[in-house]
């Protein structure tokens, strides 16, 4: 499974937190990330992570075309609710192309856990399922 990862900078700490205490699940797949997101896990965790560019220079955009194109199957988007930037209508036109495509969102710790657990117990069977979907 291709997942993606994003944070927020006041989430950095709670990504790398999660990606720690799931790093064995984590580790059994595909890994993208914007820019900082990416250096920060990969350097706490040592996952394998595909670095995209930072989020302010198009690396959420990146995402969003990669989601388009179905080379994503998850995104991790640990969001801050207080976070007022101009790349807010950037991080909704992804969310919406979620939707479309039918893709898993954890925008916080409470959806990420139990995406993951079903994703480590084979609960998830997300391919097989997406492929019915299209």
């Amino acid at each position: 499974m291709n997942i993606a990862l994003i944070s927020h900078e006041a989430k950095h700490e709670l990504m790398i937190e999660f990606c720690i205490a799931y790093g064995g699940v984590l580790s059994r797949h595909s890994l993208c990330a914007t820019d900082l997101t990416g250096k920060l896990v990969s350097d706490a965790t040592g996952l394998k992570i595909a670095r995209l560019m930072p989020r302010e220079l198009g690396g959420d955009q990146q995402i969003s075309s990669r989601i388009s194109c179905g080379e994503i199957d998850m995104l991790l988007f640990f969001r801050d609710p207080n976070d007022n930037s101009a790349r807010a209508q950037y991080e909704a036109h992804m969310l919406r192309l979620c939707d479309m495509h039918n893709i898993p969102v954890a925008t916080n710790i409470s959806t990420a856990e139990p995406i993951i657990h079903s994703l480590s117990s084979g609960d998830l069977d997300y391919l097989t399922w997406r492929g019915a979907q299209q």
